[in-house]
């Protein structure tokens, strides 16, 4: 495994961000991840006038490396231009732990450079994961 490059990951959830579709909420976001072999895709969240079908931008990155057949996320950025870092959802933050160790980092940016970062057992403790299904 490569050693995260979270400089790229933040560049490419920024062009995440720039390319949502968000006309309903105008909420924005971008996400970008890293893979073991150290590939990274990104994503943005996608709305719809059905909101229930709204897509984020985390759950979108994550279908980007699994279609291209990578499983195995080591690091994750979220960006928005919100003054206020922001978290997964819990939609997301149960996929992530499909996807994701229990020790890797999911960090939250903004536009003015801030940052906050967790490991993924502490986004969402006592997950069910797919142990859980053995």
């Amino acid at each position: 495994m490569k050693k995260s490059n979270w400089g790229e990951l933040k560049d490419r959830a920024k062009l995440g961000y720039d390319n949502a579709y968000a006309p309903y909420s105008q909420f924005k976001v971008g996400a970008a991840l890293q893979v073991g072999n150290g590939s990274v895709y990104h994503g943005c969240n996608v709305e719809n006038a059905s909101y229930g079908l709204t897509v984020c931008a985390e759950r979108n990155a994550i279908a980007q490396a699994v279609i291209d057949g990578q499983q195995d996320i080591t690091a994750l950025v979220v960006y928005t231009e919100q003054d206020k870092l922001t978290p997964p959802c819990g939609a997301c933050r149960q996929v992530i732990v499909e996807f994701m160790e229990q020790d890797a980092t999911v960090k939250a940016v903004n536009h003015k450079g801030e940052e906050i970062s967790w490991q993924v057992k502490d986004l969402l403790p006592n997950a069910f994961t797919p142990k859980d299904l053995k």
